[in-house]
């Protein structure tokens, strides 16, 4: 029986050690491994349509002084932000079976690491080892059953993260944890059961890496990812990456193509070739972020820096470029929606030193003033039966959303809650409203800068709660412009990282 026990306990490491030596490249993780002593081999399979991830891991535990599971890791220098969507596949053998996302100074098992972990039984908690084989140690969060975790690192501060999809973070934070520069940084499976197996999937995975702290707002850039996300499930896949700035993608009417700019121009992006090519604008060279088009899909309302002193004015050009018609006499003036008639736009226009909401005929012609309240108003949207006009606010302090009539009478605030609230978009069959949320502890209320952590949000149109549908590092430029899909199901929005991957499929 010892020899027995002896050979089983070295075909067990030897196991443990060739599974380190033929780790693959999965996904954006560089690899896989079992981490410590397991009797039954874990894996990982990513599923480059959806980019989900399917981990199966064994182990006896991940506590005391040493690990046993199954890890799918990337090698990490310097900050970064680690996060995803999660839940286990099956019922499941121990309440203490864990799935989660972890950041560990080696595949030793018995590594100093941290970890946010999901248990069988719902607890959710921030776990950590400070010291090679000493003890976990533990804080549990006062959420249990979460689904959403996300971990991030500043140096030796560690944030952990977590929600049930739909409600916002809570945060735990611990300070002074040295895990060495480079780190491996992935997600994990523990059974809690050495003899047997569990398996959970992952979705919406991102490894992002923020911008430095001293990067110039406005000058420099960090990468995009261009994202899609189905409604329905609440689940985004990338569809294009780049080192550079691209911002506010729309939707074309016919649902195969998107509109963004990037660098003072506009492109098209082709969703079946996953290619872009500039839309012409003639003498519209400094075009930004506010595009929208028209309900018909034949005409662009743009935002280029031509006006006086390099102030932006709106123009209009047929949706596949031209030369544009001015329609602005004065600037700055930010184009965001038109009327479903064609026959008005509504736009963001600094008159006086301060900012309000104005409608000019989308020929061009004498424009009108619907907002008065002092602070900045922006982000003007019809609705598809045209009976509203929704926009953004700071009116009472807080950056939130507002509807008015056509005619700018019947202002009524819409959300009223602890976030900054912009740009609603109204979905083409008028029932959702989507919209981006800053955090309060980050930015101010009239601001909306690029690179910060941020929510997406949507809400009935007929009133009721907004829940969260995306957990974002982005901001400026993720979903400042209409972005729904034509049949209500999808949207479009950009995120940002310094961290780029090789290659995504294209969306079929």
């Amino acid at each position: 029986m010892v020899t027995t026990f002896r050979i089983t306990l070295i075909t067990l490491i030897i196991n443990t050690f060739s599974n380190r030596l033929i780790a693959q490249p999965t996904g954006i993780f560089d690899g896989q491994t079992d981490v410590g002593i397991v009797r039954q081999a874990g894996s990982t399979k990513y599923d480059p349509r959806t980019q989900r991830y399917t981990v199966t891991g064994s182990g006896s535990n991940m506590w005391f002084g040493s690990d046993a599971f199954h890890f799918a890791w990337k090698k990490m220098k310097g900050d970064f932000i680690l996060s995803t969507r999660a839940h286990f596949t099956g019922q499941g053998k121990a309440a203490h079976r864990k799935w989660g996302i972890m950041i560990r100074s080696s595949l030793d098992s018995a590594s100093r690491h941290i970890n946010g972990t999901v248990h069988g039984d719902g607890l959710t908690s921030l776990q950590f080892r400070k010291t090679n084989g000493a003890n976990t140690e533990e804080v549990k969060t006062t959420i249990n059953h979460a689904d959403v975790l996300q971990l991030e690192r500043k140096g030796n501060t560690y944030i952990l993260s977590v929600a049930r999809n739909g409600i916002p973070f809570i945060s735990e934070k611990l300070d002074n944890i040295h895990l060495g520069e480079e780190v491996y940084a992935g997600i994990f499976v523990c059974s809690h059961d050495q003899n047997a197996s569990e398996q959970a999937l992952f979705s919406n995975v991102r490894l992002v890496v923020p911008a430095p702290p001293d990067l110039t707002p406005y000058r420099q850039y960090i990468g995009s990812l261009l994202e899609i996300m189905d409604i329905a499930t609440q689940t985004s896949t990338i569809v294009y990456q780049t080192p550079g700035s691209i911002q506010a993608p729309n939707w074309n009417k016919d649902g195969k193509s998107l509109i963004y700019n990037a660098d003072g121009k506009l492109y098209q992006f082709d969703l079946s070739t996953q290619t872009p090519a500039v839309i012409p604008t003639g003498v519209a060279k400094n075009n930004n972020n506010d595009h929208v088009l028209s309900f018909d899909g034949k005409w662009l309302a743009i935002s280029s820096g031509e006006g006086e002193k390099g102030a932006s004015v709106g123009y209009v050009v047929p949706r596949t470029g031209g030369e544009p018609v001015r329609v602005n006499k004065t600037g700055p003036s930010y184009m965001h929606g038109w009327s479903p008639d064609g026959k008005y736009l509504v736009f963001t226009g600094q008159r006086n030193n301060d900012f309000d909401i104005y409608r000019v005929p989308a020929a061009g012609g004498e424009e009108v003033r619907l907002t008065t309240a002092p602070g900045l108003d922006d982000g003007p949207e019809y609705t598809p039966d045209g009976k509203y006009i929704y926009f953004n606010s700071v009116r009472t302090g807080m950056m939130q959303i507002w509807r008015m009539a056509p005619d700018g009478s019947e202002q009524t605030q819409v959300t009223d809650d602890g976030f900054h609230n912009w740009f609603p978009h109204i979905s083409p069959d008028g029932k959702w409203i989507v919209f981006l949320s800053f955090l309060k502890e980050e930015v101010d209320a009239a601001d909306h800068p690029f690179y910060k952590h941020v929510y997406l949000r949507l809400m009935p149109a007929a009133g009721g709660p907004a829940k969260v549908i995306a957990y974002l590092y982005g901001g400026q430029g993720t979903i400042n412009t209409p972005s729904w899909s034509p049949d209500s199901k999808r949207i479009a929005f950009v995120s940002n990282t310094n961290l780029l991957f090789p290659v995504f499929p294209r969306e079929r």
